[in-house]
């Protein structure tokens, strides 16, 4: 069923697109902004479909951003780098692209489709290849499924493009991409992979972008009642509260194109119970008291204690009074093939069993 996405959604699908980017996924507010701007410019909606509408031999693409949150927040895009990608690659592919597919659900990367959808006048699938945001291409439900890497596209803010004709794996797409978003600056507009309607719905984990809205008008509404919305949200998305507390700790750098890092919180009112949380622009392992109480890909998610407000990896710093709270990833990443790719082994955690929380995401 088609519904759309106005001026009225854009504040609660930046928060809840946040929360579910676990840290990742770029600055929801900037793509908050850049979503309403067009939306006033161009008036009217952004077209939003099921994935079971499209059809199966229809010719879609999956678009977001590639490159470092820390370098995403200051080095902000062009405006048409999606449009020159797809584009580039209907020339290069001989098709039109029918339809926008969200790479990732989490932070901006779930906004920016939607401009691109307003932009090229597509509809975009309610649906995404990772129920969260991870940080390398091979980590998505597409390339876990088979489907190839290429052609990709990509772009920077100077009108180049970049198109990648025969990728022999989603790790080599990752490796060369990676190298060159560096060069073009830390951050890129990425366009794959270009795929079938029914290789899109066949790998898809549907729902997400109609899941980040609500748990954004979750917020809302606590926020209106002056209660914290964390039990809410995690409730949402089959979670718990992981703990509550105060950032005492934190080590952060940006290197080969990746904010990594570690934290440390305190619980209130008691110096001896701590969370440690490790994380690789998304956060991926936590530790209560030494023992480890969520890994991915479940969600690690960290909100403000003040407004309920997602914190990234980016925005993370001492002081800050927080919830943590963890959610149990969709069922398409749990399966051994997927986790030999999104779980800590795929994140060079070889020591750490992935012991997966109740439930599923959706």
């Amino acid at each position: 069923m088609e519904r759309e996405i106005t001026l009225n959604d854009t504040v609660a699908l930046a928060l809840g697109a946040g929360i579910l980017g676990t840290g990742g996924g770029g600055n929801p507010y900037i793509g908050r902004l850049w979503l309403e701007q067009e939306l006033k410019q161009r008036g009217g909606a952004v077209r939003i479909i099921d994935a079971g509408d499209v059809a199966d031999d229809a010719t879609v693409c999956s678009v977001g951003m590639m490159g470092a949150p820390t370098v995403s927040n200051e080095k902000l895009q062009e405006g048409g780098e999606f449009i020159r990608n797809i584009r580039a690659l209907e020339q290069h592919v001989h098709a039109s692209i029918e339809a926008l597919v969200i790479g990732e659900i989490g932070g901006s990367n779930a906004i920016k489709p939607l401009v691109a959808g307003l932009q090229l006048g597509l509809p975009v699938v309610d649906g995404d290849g990772m129920g969260r945001a991870f940080p390398e291409l091979q980590m998505d439900t597409f390339s876990i499924g088979g489907v190839s890497s290429s052609p990709m596209a990509l772009s920077d803010d100077y009108g180049n493009v970049i198109i990648f004709h025969k990728l022999d794996s989603p790790k080599r797409a990752e490796q060369y991409a990676r190298i060159l978003t560096i060069e073009m600056g830390g951050s890129a507009a990425l366009s794959m992979p270009v795929m079938t309607g029914v290789q899109m719905k066949t790998n898809i984990i549907r729902g997400t972008l109609t899941l980040a809205q609500r748990m954004g008008e979750t917020v809302l509404t606590a926020r209106r009642s002056n209660t914290e919305p964390s039990e809410a949200v995690a409730a949402l998305g089959n979670g718990r509260v992981l703990f509550r507390g105060k950032i005492v700790d934190v080590e952060r750098r940006t290197t080969q194109g990746f904010a990594r890092g570690r934290l440390k919180l305190v619980a209130f009112g008691d110096p001896n119970d701590v969370m440690e949380i490790v994380f690789q622009n998304e956060n991926l392992i936590a530790w209560h008291n030494g023992e480890i109480v969520c890994t991915v890909p479940d969600l690690i998610c960290i909100l403000s204690l003040e407004d309920g407000e997602s914190v990234g990896t980016e925005s993370l710093r001492y002081g800050l009074r927080v919830t943590v709270i963890g959610m149990p990833a969709a069922k398409e990443l749990k399966t051994p093939k997927a986790l030999a790719v999104v779980g800590p082994v795929g994140f060079g955690y070889p020591d750490v069993t992935f012991q997966p929380m109740l439930g599923n995401l959706l």
